[in-house]
């Protein structure tokens, strides 16, 4: 037999909502900045999804996890990046300007490529 969940609402103004509380699972999942921006995302320009992930309590989880690939996938661009264009720490030593406005060309771009690969879609 399968266990029944009660529902409690919440009156605002003349509407019931109800009081949605995350599992206790779910309850400690943090969120760094490339998860929030998704959420934001799939809160404003993908709402029906958003609301459906929300009532099945698969929403942390999937942003978690988008957070994760996102600063795995902005990490690699980066030393990739650094390597291809050579920009190193010797340079840095040698010409801290140039290396201190190739790194935020870089951070920039990687910045970009993720946005529009993982957390605008």
């Amino acid at each position: 037999m399968e266990k029944k969940t009660e529902i409690t609402y919440r009156k605002v103004g003349d509407y019931k909502i109800p009081n949605i509380i995350l599992p206790p699972e779910q309850a400690n999942i943090t969120l760094g900045k490339w998860g929030m921006m998704h959420k934001d995302y799939l809160e404003h320009n993908k709402r029906g999804l958003f609301m459906l992930m929300v009532t099945k309590c698969t929403l942390w989880p999937y942003l978690a996890d988008i957070d994760r690939q996102a600063n795995e996938m902005y990490d690699l661009l980066i030393e990739q990046m650094k390597e291809k264009e050579g920009v190193t720490e010797k340079l840095k030593e040698k010409k801290q300007f140039e290396w201190v406005q190739r790194m935020d060309n870089i951070q920039q771009r990687a910045r970009e490529i993720v946005c529009n690969d993982l957390i605008y879609v």
